[in-house]
């Protein structure tokens, strides 16, 4: 009975958060798609007019897709879930709903927005490319799980640090901009010198984006890419969110 109740929950915060977000902005979910077609279409517009060719393959469109694809789900999913407390605060008032219920709502529905629009616009530069790709399902799935993953477990422990240190949302949208450059979602990594490369291994995003397109070019061997140890290095972010969210949830909300 329990868990139907904290089903009926999360169903309720999706919904609502489908209304308010997208639902109340003319073209509704179609901007989900326009937005990142927009920054690929700008990306191979820039780096096409400087070089011949990408990185891997011959399509700049299908290269800068694969790297920005499973960035911008990462990025979503750390800053939606981290505001999912302030933005769900009115239905939190009643005891049939909790905090946890509003951040799984908000992980949920990043999580399948995001996927249709993967679907849509990887699947459409698959089909209109040039280059025959060859599709592994096994690395698209694992990358993008990956930084996933870290998205969600970020964005819970941000659910924390936004509400606590009202400073660090301002500071993590800074963070966020040099990340992009260095997640590898505009080079390869085996381009960069050591020490730097060796510095670079260290962030997760690199190795889902290099997942991703491992799952996409058939000759493209990522033998830096780590998974089990990332993938399980991004439970603490998620323990320590909860363990914070436990003991300072009821607080938070009643405060902000």
């Amino acid at each position: 009975m329990q868990r139907y109740g904290a089903f009926r929950s999360i169903t309720a915060l999706i919904l609502r958060e489908m209304a308010s977000s997208e639902g109340r902005v003319f073209g509704g979910y179609l901007w989900a798609v326009i937005e990142p077609v927009a920054a690929i279409t700008l990306l191979t517009l820039v780096f096409s007019a400087a070089f011949h060719s990408p990185p891997l393959g011959s399509d700049f469109a299908i290269f800068y897709a694969s790297g920005y694809l499973p960035f911008a789900l990462y990025s979503d999913l750390a800053q939606k879930a981290g505001v999912s407390l302030r933005f769900s605060r009115p239905l939190l008032a009643y005891p049939a709903a909790s905090w946890m219920d509003a951040i799984l709502a908000r992980i949920i529905l990043c999580v399948l927005t995001h996927a249709v629009v993967i679907f849509l616009v990887l699947g459409g530069l698959v089909l209109r490319s040039p280059d025959h790709l060859s599709i592994s399902p096994a690395p698209l799935v694992a990358g993008f799980g990956l930084v996933a993953l870290w998205g969600a477990g970020l964005g819970i422990l941000n659910a924390y640090l936004f509400g606590a240190f009202p400073i660090w949302e301002r500071l993590w949208a800074i963070l966020g901009r040099p990340l992009f450059l260095l997640s590898g979602v505009v080079f390869l990594p085996e381009s960069v010198p050591a020490p730097y490369a060796d510095w670079l291994s260290l962030n997760p995003i690199l190795h889902g984006v290099g997942l991703v397109r491992s799952g996409l070019y058939a000759g493209y061997s990522v033998d830096f890419v780590q998974t089990l140890p990332f993938a399980l290095s991004a439970l603490l972010p998620v323990a320590l969110g909860l363990g914070f969210l436990t003991c300072h949830a009821p607080k938070l909300l009643h405060e902000n």
